[in-house]
């Protein structure tokens, strides 16, 4: 199950490229979204209080005008003139405009006494009713009536459709005549306009983010077919890497087989081919009653030491087993000692007791490191001196090999250049996670490799 879940490392730099994108274009969606909201309700608020405005201004333009026609006889008339008060509400009954715009005229006791368009309401008493939207409509009215007149808003029943919409009416009283006389306006036309203005911002906004998504979905899109790319140039090169590897590898293999083919051939061989010949004539000796038969008895023990010897040092340059037994520092010593006997070229080691606590890969590592440096020296260098150094440090361990040669130059053979055997120290050191570095000149060759401290056991955890 556990395996299941796991994401490979493609899917893992996918998530880690795309998640903050995808944050990022949500935050950038919800931020952009929010202010558009904002600034378009502000827009549209400022727009309904301009045409409120406006109407509430129509508005008292009209009660002027109601006003202007029957002033005069308001003016002249007593409060208990019932004629004056008929002529008034009959030329307020005749003073229509547009299609639903009408005057109404309430006492304060709740009677209608004008209301052209709703002829039903006139001689009824409206005091305490309330209306479609649950406000007591003509109590409200005289109530701003004995203040002196003002606006309110509420829903009545539109005169040319029947519907209940949107009011808005400017009334003032008449106090000599306790009178609320009023007109309005129905406001559908602004609620319209207002509803459609936010059905354009909601538009809008629906598509910022179809534009958001839509840029969103093409970065995942490039991201992903970037990431494919990159995936695979990078499995190619991989796969490169791996036959060059696989190659070297083998080729390695090759020269370690050819190298001890012909030291088994050149020295195991040809001892074993002596001692066979010495054995033979000590028998036919020995058959003839030769007292020299102990003679070629001794030269074939003698061969067979020296069979032996070879043999123990081809296996010491395999895998000596003091590096094992003893630790790194003994199995440069003994590597040392045996170059310097066989090449003639004087060698010095100089090294700090490292108690064992160094890792078994480091210890190989830096061992083949010194042996394939000695090889090349050996082979190319033309070196008469080479030194040595293994010392620990805070930043872990280091393994210096300085020869006076000649260097590595534009006219060293190929194979001191770039050769196998540079390739491998190199690939040592990188599977460790340190560091090669070499350094060459006419006066001579120096190569450090370093191996991080994650590579030194801790004292408690030393063996041997």
């Amino acid at each position: 199950m556990e395996n299941g879940l796991r994401l490979s490392y493609g899917q893992k730099v996918f998530l880690l490229a795309t998640l903050p994108l995808l944050l990022a274009a949500s935050a950038i969606a919800v931020l952009v979204t929010a202010q558009s909201r904002q600034t378009a309700q502000q827009e549209i608020r400022v727009l309904q209080d301009e045409l409120i405005t406006a109407k509430r201004a129509e508005l008292k333009n009209y009660l002027s005008l109601a006003r202007t026609a029957f002033i005069n006889i308001y003016g002249r008339a007593l409060p208990n003139d019932e004629d004056a008060k008929l002529q008034a509400t009959q030329t307020l009954s005749a003073m229509l405009y547009g299609q639903d715009g009408y005057f109404f005229v309430y006492d304060y006791d709740g009677n209608n006494l004008v209301s052209p368009r709703r002829t039903e309401m006139i001689g009824k008493n409206w005091l305490g009713m309330a209306g479609p939207d649950g406000q007591m409509v003509v109590d409200r009215m005289i109530e701003i009536a004995r203040q002196g007149g003002g606006y309110m808003t509420y829903d009545w029943p539109k005169p040319s459709t029947g519907k209940v919409e949107r009011m808005v009416s400017y009334v003032v009283g008449l106090q000599d005549w306790r009178w609320v006389i009023g007109t309005g306006v129905f406001i559908d036309d602004v609620l319209e306009t207002i509803a459609s203005e936010k059905a354009g911002v909601e538009e809008r906004v629906q598509s910022t983010f179809l534009y958001i998504g839509a840029i969103t979905l093409g970065a995942l899109l490039l991201v992903f077919l970037s990431g494919m790319f990159l995936n695979l140039r990078e499995r190619r090169l991989a796969d490169a890497k791996l036959k060059r590897l696989t190659q070297r590898v083998l080729d390695t293999q090759e020269e370690e087989r050819g190298r001890v083919a012909r030291e088994l051939h050149d020295s195991i061989s040809q001892i074993l081919v002596g001692v066979r010949y010495a054995l033979e004539l000590a028998r036919k000796r020995v058959q003839a009653g030769d007292a020299r038969a102990d003679e070629n008895l001794g030269k074939g023990i003698d061969s067979l030491n020296s069979a032996i010897q070879e043999v123990r040092r081809i296996s010491h340059d395999l895998r000596p087993g003091v590096l094992d037994d003893l630790g790194l520092g003994p199995a440069l010593q003994a590597l040392t000692q045996e170059f310097s006997q066989r090449t003639g070229i004087k060698t010095e080691l100089e090294t700090v007791v490292f108690r064992n606590r160094l890792d078994a890969e480091s210890k190989i590592a830096l061992f083949r490191i010194a042996q394939e440096a000695l090889t090349n020296i050996e082979r190319h260098a033309g070196a008469t001196e080479v030194s040595i150094k293994l010392f620990g440090h805070k930043k872990g361990a280091t393994l210096q090999i300085t020869d006076n040669g000649r260097g590595i130059g534009d006219n060293a053979p190929a194979t001191a250049q770039g050769g196998l055997g540079l390739r491998n120290m190199q690939e040592r050191v990188e599977q460790l996670d340190g560091t090669l570095h070499m350094t060459s000149t006419k006066d001579g060759t120096v190569i450090k490799a370093q191996i991080p401290l994650t590579h030194l056991l801790p004292p408690e955890e030393t063996r041997g």
